[in-house]
């Protein structure tokens, strides 16, 4: 059996990557069910009681291997992987209490939310540990609608490989209308013989190489799960990555999916161009997929990341009557969040280098031979790394300007006035793929290898190639520190991360 830790994308999935620039109150037509029947975990809402939602972290057992014949002991959010669903409308202040029956320390980060810094729930930085036996209240308001989830920030390769994680969906005030909405949390799974988790990690080869991969891939909690649809049928597809480290390329079987938001925040609807749709960890993705009207048999969706070893996703059997004899006809078009837009001819420019790794050395000589990185800001980068080596210990692998900003304790990467706009150049001078995740706020991303995106769209956490490089905007109207590191959670171990401050 192949090391999966080794496993690199291909060529050809490589210089693709390299030029690519809720339920409606009414749906469509009777008789569909508003929600997936029959499929899936943890699709339930959290149980609430005057207003507050409650979310408990404990152990807990879920029947992932195929044919379910033996449990796999996990950690749980109330008890199932995913966690409950918490669903709530555009605007609505949320009260959620959290309860650590873990035996070791937790919290939950809003992933893409827009919170408080006091509840973005990162120990260390913006709250203490929730201790076992012990709660804690977050409250903020749903600003953004969208679709978002939440995780642990502490031991964070640990407790979400073990199955932490939920999805918290957004309502917008008037709901697109479609027949049906899908809510896919996308894992993977590294499991021994007996069914149980792999028990080793952080370990050397996935920090420094691809991260930490599983074997088995779910949706929900399910193994390439069967999904009836009918001919002529309109579903919205709400997407999250929740894999450690696992990019997937979703190859869609020929339905021509419709992409209209990305992390939560409105696209212009659109397919996309690559023949797969590559998805990163901490990502999300909703799109309509309409069902032709003439369809039959089934489509069967493949993540086809590293050839060779393809994984099955999802089939959708088609069966029943057609909905509609035509393709539907109502509006793709989300509204838009209340983001500030950036002033991009008064920002404040900042860089950021992302270094290490195994086999680094030959991309970053690449990026310098080709004008990519200046010449100065090398130097000082260089000098940093230079500062820093004797304090590489601990698992330091990678490196941001020269820093490990996990273990160094000097601070934030950059700090911003209240209201400040910023462009960043982001490089990645790696041999592999880092989902970069910005905590608190959205960014516009506008350009990729120097060619302004088609879309310019709003995200937080944006994928970099090996040798590429992006442009980013925001504006820092939300003050606090806010941690800004790679999704792939082993590379975020090794060094690949920090925080900005905003006053």
């Amino acid at each position: 059996m192949k090391n999966l830790s080794t496993l690199r994308p291909s060529r050809r999935r490589f210089l693709q990557t390299l030029g690519a620039g809720g339920v409606t109150a009414a749906a469509l037509s009777a008789g569909l069910p508003a929600m997936m029947p029959g499929f899936g975990r943890g699709m339930a809402h959290a149980a609430g009681t005057g207003g507050v939602h409650h979310v408990t972290a404990a152990p807990a057992t879920a029947r992932i291997i195929p044919g379910g014949a033996v449990p796999t002991p996990v950690w749980a959010f109330n008890g199932t992987v995913p966690g409950s669903l918490l669903r709530v409308k555009q605007g609505e202040d949320v009260h959620v209490r959290f309860e650590n029956q873990l035996a070791e320390p937790s919290s939950i980060h809003w992933h893409g939310v827009r919170v408080p810094n006091a509840m973005d729930g990162v120990p260390g930085l913006t709250q203490k540990p929730v201790a076992p036996g012990d709660t804690f209240d977050y409250r903020f308001n749903a600003r953004d609608a969208g679709t978002y989830w939440y995780h642990p920030h502490i031991n964070s390769t640990t407790q979400l490989a073990r199955g932490l994680y939920g999805a918290l969906i957004v309502e917008e005030a008037e709901p697109l209308s479609v027949d049906r909405e899908f809510v896919w949390l996308i894992d993977d799974w590294r499991l021994g013989e007996n069914g149980e988790i792999d028990p080793v990690f952080n370990a050397g080869h996935d920090v420094g190489h691809a991260g930490r991969l599983g074997g088995l891939v779910t949706i929900n909690g399910v193994a390439n799960p069967d999904i009836s649809v009918r001919p002529g049928e309109r579903i919205r597809v709400r997407m999250i990555n929740t894999a450690n480290a696992r990019v997937f390329a979703i190859d869609f079987a020929g339905l021509a999916p419709h992409l209209i938001a990305l992390d939560g925040h409105p696209v212009t609807p659109h397919v996309p161009d690559l023949p797969v749709f590559l998805f990163a960890p901490g990502m999300r993705a909703d799109f309509i997929v309409d069902v032709p009207p003439d369809a039959s048999g089934q489509f069967s969706l493949i993540d086809r990341f590293y050839d060779g070893l393809e994984n099955p996703l999802a089939s959708l059997r088609v069966a029943g009557n057609p909905v509609r004899g035509d393709v539907a006809q109502t509006s793709m078009t989300l509204p838009d969040n209340p983001l500030p837009e950036p002033d991009l001819q008064n920002a404040r420019r900042e860089q950021l280098l992302y270094t290490g790794g195994m086999m680094g050395g030959g991309v970053l000589r690449h990026l310098v031979e080709t004008g990519k990185i200046d010449a100065g800001f090398l130097g000082e980068v260089r000098g940093m790394a230079q500062s820093m080596m004797g304090m590489m210990t601990g698992g330091g692998i990678w490196m941001v300007n020269g820093r490990d900003p996990e273990r160094d304790d000097l601070g934030p990467l950059f700090s911003l006035g209240q209201g400040e706009s910023c462009v960043v150049t982001v490089t990645n001078a790696t041999a592999w793929y880092h989902p970069i995740h910005l905590h608190g706020h959205a960014f516009r991303v506008l350009s990729r290898d120097g060619q302004p995106t088609r879309y310019q769209e709003w995200q937080d956490t944006v994928l970099l190639a090996p040798a590429e490089q992006a442009e980013i905007a925001f504006v820092t109207d939300n003050p606090g520190d806010w941690m800004l590191h790679c999704h792939i959670l082993e590379h975020k171990f090794g060094g690949m991360s920090g925080f900005i401050r905003t006053a």
